[in-house]
């Protein structure tokens, strides 16, 4: 955008000046100095358009560039207020429309060539306009805006007014094109629809109506969809209620469910590309899937012309797509990616190249020295272009097929220098303009190259990688572009800036990097000597390449701010700097003193840049300018003492992100500006500069040139030989590659060694040497750590023998103890790093724990749980339950409250109802009485629903369902919602109860394993007292009866040894120890006891009666002696031992029987006792299945229940929808019937108009005579046929003929063709009124009169036939209103049916409920599974009433039986003598007329036919069959005839209904006519009584003609209808004959 928000003209022609005057405070020395675009380079981004037949033309950055197709001459329109947006040309008109891109774009319309502006168009639009199209003929031009208006405009473009405009949201338009042969129709495309617009004109109202085009589906074939709003193949489910659309399913209720669709039923559609018309307005479609299609616009019919896969293509061929296709006189003009080609038809060479484009994104330019000729160009796609400076032509190319970077050309050789991602430099020989070379490679490193510069003389190139290396190599080819080394700056290096004057034996160099991190940037200057290329390179560098500081002389400096660029100045050691956060520029004063480190430079001089963004600065080749750029798109040459700017050009713009790069040439009179995202090359020359000016830069240029030539001729003297060596070298190549064949991996080898880069090769040299001189002190180094090692070993086995006291930890023997810390730090916190991995994992699987237990066991108010029988395989499981919220209590408390009150109102009305009867029933029978109370008791009962009509077993189970509604009685939506609140609580109770038999069962089996535990204890003892081997059987509860051990690990769980912390460990320990101490002084005092008690007792204080079987009677010590040896005391005591032992194995054998016994009493008690549990718990399970059964019956009636709301649901979002739909259709009718009337209104003003130009017309031709009267008679005459004569001009073609005319023709009945056309006769008509043609004797004056009053004429005729064409527009205009209207009543009426039809849909269902009745299993077989699912007309009776009913009917009917069994013999009699007597009178009867057809037979053709014919029944069918055609044809022409007479009806109500409002019209004007009349009657009577006799009798001569025309008529009709009349009769006669008696 322009500077000045005033100024938005946009300049034109190629040497139009681009640039403002210089500045006030400027110095005088600069001005009047300017710039002046010499020529633009741009590629086509958008459409190639034609202006004429020899011109095309296509935007480009700020410019739109006009080629002239013979001449190849180009010609530039710059926008001054930016980036030029869409384009449109109108070829017939010969204009260019474009917008900008600003903020409320404008629209420019300029004519070619003058490229004058002729309007300028400004809407309403916010962003931008994405399309723009003219029409064909007239001054339309279609705007279509994107985001946020989406808006198609239909403007004038003459009167800059906007005809009509519509806005669309969300539709994304790619492209837009009227019908050549019809203005009135336009085509919007975009990737996923299509649309038919077509422009309604009524008088000067313009009208959109917008038409979609339904695609094809991706392989081509066409899906045939129902119709969504209103189906009408909707399934009907007799069982589930009616069938819906998915829409009313969904619940959606706005305008989102007239295009609803379900993810399933989207299927993807066709994606147009392209469009175009035909000459019969039908439309061409290319799609990206390579179909073609082609459209009726007129029914929208879509016909797939040509499949993708019928396309023949050669083998590997791929499809071409052009971007564009224009049409021409000649050929076809093709464009692709930026090239443009013209193709002619049946020339030799077809193809020609108009535009050729880069491969790529332009990235750098530069001049080739001396810079008048040619420069280079280089993409980002590694293209390296020739262009002639004269006239921007591609002169050569070379494809270096790697990604660039950088660009310079030598100023000292005929080579150039390309930088590449990869760390390439390319070295290109241009000695040869028309054909470039690459003569040598370098890979410096693997770090892209960022920046490539020469010195001013060309003696080195410097080379910037993004690592912060700088290459210093020698840019001569002669020298095969020696490396010498590099320097090491910072990273990101921004800019490298040279200073190499020929008085100097140094060269400059000053490298500019920022400091993010401290917010400033650095500065980095060291110099070159000229003399370095011929230094040993040992003495200017290291072994690894790196330039030694002592011979470059590097200083560092800082700048407080940040800069984006720096320059260094040529005298006075000034560096100047442009700011990238303020807008300023700088000037630095380098300091003549030595330092070391970094020193701080303050600003000496500060101006204002007036650029916004951040920039870069360039000094000129004689250093005496500044040149900066911006992202503003401007160029700003500064003088360099001043800093003032005296020459300000705007190239580019900011929408294209400003300037990229621009070059000044060395004599200073051309510049190249490229920009950086519009891909627009711009040449500016000086269109005026001093003589002051042009000596400075011509005294500097030439002895610079002088200089430099001479190196340029020796440099191109080695080029030129190496070249043709070169070309030898590759003949001879290529002529042994023929024969050769080495081997690959020998190949590989080499290419491996060649890939490394220079500075890693520098690396290795430098190691290797490295290792070559240290190699002998290496080995010792490592001889010695060897045999300190075997030390340290000795050491550390003497160590290990060593005691306790005396021994040293490993650490002590490490002698690294840094890195010995370092590695524990490392482990350390490798260790923290894994627990607190480990700590996270474990604290997000206890938060999931957590939520876990929260949702399945906190908030169960019963927990689940099972219980298991003691031997058989039953397992019964609980009902886990919730807790109920206070809602649900609430809610259900309220529903129960509300049942009650309902129960108690109805036995108060039954109440109020049985006294009311019983006043009535005293009055009679006492056995009537008793009757009515059998009655009322067999109600009572019936009033009690049995559970085949509760649908469920629940009152099983205790459950209450006296507040339940009956099943046949749930018709609202609130009884149903109260009644699952009624059937939840019951199901509630359900389980509830079972619970509670569930924990008493639970609590049984508690109590039976405590019992048998107990039991156990015994029968253990038992056991080891008798020593068997039997295993005591102890129950356990398992898991799934405990669920609640599930959530507590136990210790035994963990495989893993706990970690403990060490402050943990201590404290354990001292516990630990503290408990051990208490434990010992227990254990001695407790030790105390018992030896004391062991001593005394024996162990034992008392005797048990279970150590019977233990106890054992010591044996006398005699017993060791022989039996001989014993004394009779010895004997004696023998005795009395074995007297002993016989009585207590008698104990024993007692002991164990009594214990047997009881182990088997205890084992029978706990068998019995846990049998007796599983039968309890088996009858617990059958209850249990019983209470899932009524759970589940009830659960089924509950979602029966859920079903029925969500389908009344359905229906109420069906009918909010279509009670939306409805009113948005009533709306539509409202504005239908607005613009109905509204037309109406203006086709009556205008239709008045029409008919005052016909009676002014009718008035002219009849006041001739009288404005002639003063002439002679025959004169009048002759001047009367002149005045009917008119010239003879070319007719317009009709409509009919419009498929001949030219399809960019204008079109009949456009404003510029009508134009032409009065013109036309206007012309004819001088040359009727030519003197020439006036009669003998007749006045000039009078000629001149006659003359033109007959013009007069002629042109109120024109008007009156412009009139009658646009009023025939106009009542075109109505029709379609009406008939829009008609369309928009016919959906209000199919939507009123649509409401009504779902109304009684949904009072059916609301009637028809779906009962869940109980059936018992096997009370109803059939033998054939086929059941009636319709039931439509059932009624649902309680079956003792029908029972009733058929006892009474039984009874009654054998009563009727038996009395009819009486009648009917009697009956049978009277009608067997009735029935002889009508026989014998019908027989009588039959014999008379037989008698009589004797007398009276008549042999006619029918009956010699049927006598004579032997298939006479075969000719009749025949004759029927052909009846019964005739017939039926008749019926169907009746049936059309009456149909048509309908349509007739309608229309003539239509038209009576027209003729009403006509004659109100008519009648509420009459007042206004009778005064234009009585207006008229007066001028007829000053005319005079003679014309009005003449008229009234030749009225009447006509009424007399008339009369008797249809005397005529009349008489020849009556004859018409005797002869009719007689032919009439003569048939019928034929058809029916009299029949006279003989």
């Amino acid at each position: 955008m322009s500077q000045d928000p005033e100024r938005d003209d946009v300049t034109a022609s190629a040497t139009a000046s681009a640039s403002a005057s210089a500045p006030a405070s400027a110095s005088a020395h600069y001005s009047g100095s300017s710039l002046s675009v010499r020529w633009v380079q741009g590629f086509p981004s958008q459409n190639v358009h034609f202006v004429n037949d020899q011109t095309i033309c296509y935007p480009s950055g700020n410019f739109v560039i006009f080629i002239n197709l013979e001449t190849k001459k180009k010609t530039v329109l710059q926008c001054i207020n930016g980036i030029v947006g869409v384009m449109a040309t109108n070829v017939p008109s010969e204009v260019v429309a474009f917008s900008d891109r600003r903020f409320k774009p404008v629209i420019y319309i300029y004519s070619f060539p003058s490229l004058t502006r002729k309007n300028k168009l400004k809407g309403d639009i916010l962003l931008d306009y994405t399309l723009l199209c003219f029409s064909y003929c007239g001054t339309y031009l279609a705007s279509y805006s994107s985001l946020p208006e989406f808006e198609l405009a239909l403007w004038n473009w003459e009167a800059s007014a906007i005809l009509c405009k519509k806005s669309n949201p969300g539709m994304d338009v790619s492209q837009m094109s009227f019908n050549p042969m019809n203005w009135h129709q336009m085509c919007l495309s975009s990737s996923s629809a299509m649309s038919v617009w077509t422009i309604e004109r009524s008088n000067q109202e313009h009208h959109f109506r917008i038409r979609s085009v339904k695609l094809p589906l991706e392989d081509a074939t066409f899906l045939n969809e129902p119709d969504m709003l209103f189906p009408t193949t909707l399934p009907k489910d007799l069982i589930y209620g009616p069938v819906l659309p998915l829409s009313a399913i969904a619940g959606l209720v706005g305008e989102e469910a007239e295009t609803f669709r379900p993810k399933d039923d989207i299927y993807p559609l066709l994606h147009p590309t392209m469009h175009c018309w035909t000459p019969s307005s039908d439309l061409y479609v290319g799609c990206e899937e390579g179909h073609l299609l082609m459209i009726n616009t007129e029914t929208l019919k879509v016909t797939v012309l040509q499949k993708a896969e019928e396309f023949p293509l050669p083998d590997g061929a791929p499809l071409i797509n052009p971007l564009t296709l224009v049409y021409q006189k000649d050929g076809i003009l093709a464009s692709g990616i930026g090239s443009v080609y013209i193709y002619t038809f049946g020339a030799e060479m077809p193809l020609d190249k108009l535009l050729d484009a880069c491969d790529g994104k332009v990235q750098a330019v530069s001049f080739i020295t001396p810079g008048t000729k040619y420069f280079l160009t280089l993409t980002s796609s590694g293209e390296v272009s020739t262009v002639s400076l004269e006239d921007c032509n591609c002169t050569s190319r070379i494809f270096l097929k790697t990604q660039a970077t950088a660009l310079a050309c030598s100023p000292s050789s005929p080579t150039a220098a390309v930088g590449t991602v990869d760390g390439y430099v390319y070295f290109l020989n241009i000695l040869d303009v028309e054909s470039p070379q690459m003569i040598h490679q370098a890979f410096l490193s693997q770090s892209p190259v960022k920046i490539v510069t020469y010195d001013q003389r060309g003696i080195f190139l410097l080379v910037g990688t993004e690592e912060g290396n700088i290459f210093v190599i020698d840019a001569r080819p002669s020298k095969s572009f020696q490396i010498f080394g590099f320097t090491e700056t910072g990273k990101d290096i921004l800019q490298i800036s040279t200073v190499s004057v020929m008085e100097s034996d140094v060269v400059e160099v000053l490298v500019l990097y920022p400091l993010p991190d401290m917010g400033r940037s650095r500065l980095e200057y060291f110099t070159l000597p000229v003399m370095l290329p011929e230094v040993v390179p040992e003495n200017f560098s290291d072994e690894r390449g790196r330039l030694k500081d002592d011979l470059t002389h590097k200083y560092l400096y800082e700048v407080e701010h940040t800069l984006s660029s720096a320059v260094l100045g040529f005298t006075g050691s000034k560096i100047f700097g442009f700011c990238s956060q303020v807008p300023y520029i700088c000037s630095y004063v380098m300091p003549v003193k030595e330092h070391t480190g970094v020193l701080v430079l303050k600003p000496h001089q500060k101006v204002q840049s007036k650029q916004y963004g951040s920039g870069t600065i360039y000094l000129s080749s004689h250093g005496l300018w500044l040149m900066t750029i911006a992202k503003c798109g401007i160029l700003c040459i500064r003088d360099m003492f001043s800093m003032e700017t005296f020459v300000r050009c705007r190239s580019h713009s900011h929408q294209g992100r400003g300037i990229q790069n621009m070059k000044m040439s060395l004599d200073g009179q051309h510049i190249l500006v490229n920009g950086k995202d519009d891909n627009t090359l711009v040449c500016l020359k000086w269109k005026r500069l001093g003589a002051n000016i042009a000596s400075e830069i011509f005294e500097h240029s030439r002895p610079l040139v002088l200089h430099l030539s001479q190196t340029v001729e020796s440099e191109s003297v080695y080029l030129a030989l190496s070249r043709e060596s070169t070309n030898e070298q590759q003949e001879e190549t290529t002529e042994s590659q023929k024969h050769l064949n080495s081997d690959s991996s020998e190949e590989e080898a080499v290419i491996d060694h060649k890939m490394i880069p220079w500075i890693q090769q520098k690396m290795e040299e430098a190691i290797k040497k490295e290792v070559r001189i240290f190699s002998p002190r290496r080995k010792e180094i490592k001889r010695g750590i060897k045999e300190l090692a075997q030390v340290i070993a000795m050491m550390m086995e003497e160590n290990e023998k060593v005691d306790i006291i005396a021994k040293l930890d490993e650490q002590e023997f490490c002698l690294d103890a840094d890195e010995l810390e370092r590695l524990h730090d490392e482990c350390e916190e490798e260790v923290a790093k894994i627990r607190k991995d480990v700590e996270m994992h474990n604290l997000a699987q206890s938060y999931l724990t957590e939520l876990i237990k929260e949702e399945c066991w906190n908030s169960m108010a019963v927990k689940g749980r099972a219980l298991k029988c003691f031997h058989i395989p039953y397992v019964v499981d609980n009902f886990p339950m919730k807790e109920r919220t206070e809602e649900e209590l609430q809610e259900l408390s309220k529903v129960m409250q509300q049942k009650k009150t309902e129960i108690e109102c109805l036995k108060l009305r039954k109440e109020i109802v049985e006294v009311q009867a019983t006043t009535t029933i005293a009055k009679k029978h006492h056995e009537e009485e008793e009757e009515e109370e059998e009655d009322e008791e067999r109600t009572i009962k019936t009033t009690s629903l049995p559970n085949y009509l509760l649908g469920s077993l629940s009152t099983d189970f205790g459950a209450d369902t006296s507040l339940l509604t009956s099943q046949l009685d749930l018709h609202s939506r609130e009884e149903k919602i109260n009644q699952i609140i009624l059937l939840k609580d019951i199901i509630y109770n359900i389980k509830r109860n079972f619970n509670s038999e569930f924990d008493a069962a639970y609590k049984q089996k508690e109590i039976e394993i405590a019992r048998v535990k107990e039991k156990n204890v015994r029968i253990a003892e038992i056991i080891s007292d008798l020593e068997l081997e039997e295993t005591v059987w102890q129950p356990v509860f398992e898991d799934s009866e405990k669920p609640e051990r599930a959530l507590v690990v136990e210790d035994d769980e963990i495989s893993f040894k706990k970690y403990i912390a060490p402050w943990q460990r201590a404290k354990i320990k001292e516990v630990v120890s503290t408990y051990e101490m208490e434990r010992l002084q227990q254990a001695r005092i407790s030790d105390e006891r018992q030896r004391g008690l062991m001593d005394m007792m024996g162990g034992v204080l008392e005797v048990k009666k279970e150590d019977i079987l233990r106890m054992v009677i010591p044996q006398p010590p005699f017993m060791a002696k022989a039996d001989a040896l014993w004394s009779e005391d010895e004997r004696k005591q023998f005795k009395e031992y074995e007297k002993k032992v016989k009585e207590l194995n008698e104990e024993r054998d007692k002991y164990r029987k009594s214990l047997e016994a009881e182990l088997k009493k205890l084992q029978n008690s706990i068998q019995e006792s846990t049998q007796n549990f599983d039968d309890h718990l088996k009858r617990l399970f059958e209850r249990r299945v019983k209470a899932e059964m009524v759970i589940n019956q009830e659960e089924l009636k509950i979602n029966n229940i859920i079903f029925s709301l969500l389908l009344d649901e359905e229906l109420s979002s069906r009918e909010q929808f279509l009670n939306n739909y409805l009113l948005k259709k009533q709306e539509e009718k409202t504005k239908t019937a607005e613009a109905i009337q509204k037309a109406r209104e203006d086709l009556d003003v205008f239709k008045e108009h029409h008919d005052m130009l016909v009676a002014e017309d009718k008035i002219l031709d009849r006041s001739f005579k009288k404005e002639f009267s003063d002439i002679l008679g025959h004169q009048v005459d002759v001047l009367y046929k002149l005045f009917k004569r008119r010239p003879r001009v070319h007719k317009q073609k009709t409509q009919a003929d419009v498929t001949s005319l030219v399809p960019y023709g204008e079109r009949p009945g456009s404003a510029k063709l009508n134009k032409e056309n009065l013109a036309q006769l206007m012309k004819s008509m001088d040359e009727l009124d030519n003197i020439n043609n006036m009669p003998e004797g007749l006045d000039p004056s009078v000629w001149e009169h006659f003359c033109s009053t007959r013009r007069a004429k002629v042109e109120n005729e024109y008007k009156v036939k412009q009139k009658a064409a646009c009023l025939l527009e106009m009542t075109t205009f109505l029709r379609k209103r009406m008939e829009e209207d008609d369309v928009v009543h016919h959906e209000i009426e199919k939507v009123f049916h649509e409401l009504i039809r779902l109304q009684d849909e949904k009072v059916r269902f609301q009637v028809n409920l779906t009962v869940q009745i109980l059936l018992k299993q096997g009370q109803v077989e059939l033998e054939n599974f086929q059941l009636m699912l319709e039931y439509s007309d059932a009624i649902l009776i309680n079956k003792n009433i029908i029972e009733d009913l058929n006892s009474v009917i039984r009874t009654q009917g054998q009563k009727k039986v038996a009395s009819m069994m009486e009648s009917k013999e009697v009956h049978k009699g009277i009608y067997q003598i009735e029935w002889e007597h009508k026989k014998m009178e019908m027989e009588m009867e039959d014999l008379n007329q037989r008698a009589w057809d004797i007398e009276m037979l008549f042999f006619s053709r029918d009956r010699q036919k049927y006598l004579n014919e032997p298939n006479y029944e075969n000719v009749i069918a025949i004759q029927i069959g052909i009846m019964e055609q005739t017939i039926s044809v008749i019926d169907k022409t009746h049936k059309k005839n009456v149909e048509n007479c309908k349509k007739l009806l309608k229309k003539l109500g239509k038209y009576s209904n027209q003729k009403d409002v006509a004659n109100y019209t008519l009648s509420c004007n009459l007042r206004e006519e009778l005064v234009a009349v009585s207006e008229r009657q007066d001028i007829c009577n000053e005319i005079g009584s003679k014309l009005t006799c003449e008229k009234i009798a030749r009225e009447r001569y006509d009424n007399q003609l008339k009369q008797q025309k249809l005397l005529n008529i009349s008489k020849q009709q009556a004859e018409q209808i005797s002869i009719l009349q007689a032919e009439v009769e003569r048939l019928r006669m034929k058809t029916f004959p009299a029949l006279i008696p003989m």
